[in-house]
């Protein structure tokens, strides 16, 4: 019975043992699973080599510079802005202000186009009182004792200004319609781009100059379109200057009659006279229009790399625009 006794309680031992034991590892696994759950779980990323150090470092420094270039544009924009919105109106009383002085300044006998071109300042003033004739001419009538012819030549220099108002009428070009003038007028001024006045008081210059050289006026009008384009301060890399780029220097001597020499070269008036004088001058010296615009040009050789064909395709366009026929 004892034997029986031992065996039993060694067997119900086990089974405690083994109920402890499996009751236990239980808690131990349930507590463990809550320590666990509490902490966060390491970081797997590998840590940064120096490589990408350094880029993160040069990243956030370019971003940062971004950032206050963004700034600093902002704030020029905004200045620019203001500034802009400040100055225009002033700039607009400047410019009133100064055509205020202007007129208050100009002699009342001086050419506006040619006064409108200048400061206003002794020197420039000068300049154009012998450009025109307003001021040379006449002193120089008064030391000789002709003053009438001075006051002639003085009244001849500065017409042009007259052309203009004149040239507000239609019917002031002698010999041909007004509806002529006025198609010729338009063909110039919008191909040009030169005002319709400008091209009407040119029209009549041209037509008044051909008259006294025998020449065809729309054959002026064509070198002056293909020679300057019609802007009477234009030069070449070569010194020719004005409407029908005549080479002062060569030309000095047709210059004489003017009262400041070849700087008249720069007047409207008085390149169209010299111009087409040395044009009359080539076509009697070749022999017909086609050798004398070579001539003129400058070319020496056989051919004048088509400038000739130019001038006389400029000069029927110019005929088929304005309805008059072409004269040779």
């Amino acid at each position: 019975m004892a034997a029986q006794d031992n065996a039993r309680r060694k067997r119900h031992g086990r089974l405690d043992t083994s109920g402890a034991s499996s009751r236990v590892p239980g808690a131990a696994v349930a507590g463990n699973w809550r320590v666990m759950s509490n902490r966060r779980p390491p970081d797997s990323r590998p840590a940064p080599g120096p490589i990408a150090t350094a880029f993160n470092m040069v990243g956030s420094r370019v971003a940062e510079l971004l950032n206050v270039c963004a700034i600093y544009l902002g704030i020029a924009v905004l200045v620019t802005l203001a500034m802009v919105l400040s100055i225009a109106p002033l700039r607009g009383q400047l410019s009133e202000i100064q055509q205020a002085v202007h007129q208050t300044l100009r002699p009342e006998n001086v050419d506006d186009v040619l006064y409108a071109m200048l400061a206003v300042n002794d020197i420039d003033r000068m300049l154009l009182e012998g450009l025109t004739g307003a001021g040379a001419v006449a002193e120089r009538g008064r030391d000789e004792g002709s003053g009438a012819a001075a006051q002639a030549s003085s009244e001849d220099a500065i017409n042009f200004a007259r052309l203009l108002r004149a040239s507000m009428e239609a019917g002031s070009v002698e010999g041909v319609t007004a509806k002529q003038e006025q198609a010729l007028r338009s063909y110039l001024a919008r191909k040009y781009r030169i005002a319709s006045s400008v091209a009407g008081a040119l029209i009549k210059t041209a037509f008044v100059v051909a008259k006294e050289m025998e020449l065809d006026p729309q054959l002026i009008l064509a070198v002056i379109a293909i020679e300057s384009r019609y802007n009477p301060y234009a030069e070449s890399h070569v010194g020719a200057q004005g409407l029908m780029q005549v080479m002062t220097r060569v030309h000095k001597e047709k210059f004489t009659e003017f009262s400041d020499g070849t700087i008249a070269a720069l007047h409207p008036i008085a390149n169209i006279r010299v111009g087409s004088r040395i044009l009359r001058d080539c076509i009697k010296r070749r022999g017909s229009i086609e050798r004398g615009l070579a001539c003129y040009v400058g070319a020496t050789g056989p051919s004048d790399g088509g400038y000739g064909a130019k001038v006389l395709a400029e000069q029927r366009r110019i005929a088929l625009a304005s309805g008059i026929p072409v004269g040779r």
